[in-house]
């Protein structure tokens, strides 16, 4: 999705190299990737969240499978250090993804 490779974009250097090492996990780990490095989002079925360095990093990829294929719909900090823009971009990612679906 374009506007979650913007948002990537918009990362620090260090936090977009993590987050891509994450996705390169997701890639090679498929569903078998579990906690610490990816959790469900509470209140929205199907969506997870992708957690670099482990969960240590402050910014998760918002995700959802569809298909064969890992979709990231949106990236946003972590919930514990900002909630009100996670869940901005929680919502995002469902949007999204429903219109991608939908497609």
């Amino acid at each position: 999705m374009d506007e979650a490779a913007d948002e990537r974009l918009s990362l620090p250097a260090t936090e977009r190299n993590a987050l891509l090492h994450a996705v390169d996990k997701l890639e090679a780990f498929g569903p078998q990737l579990g906690f610490p490095h990816t959790s469900a989002v509470q209140g929205h079925s199907g969506l997870r969240e992708l957690r670099p360095r482990a969960g240590r990093s402050p910014w998760r990829a918002l995700y959802r499978r569809v298909g064969d294929v890992f979709v990231i719909a949106a990236i946003g900090p972590e919930a514990q250090v900002d909630h009100r823009r996670f869940a901005k971009a929680a919502r995002l990612a469902v949007a999204r993804l429903e219109e991608l679906e939908e497609d």
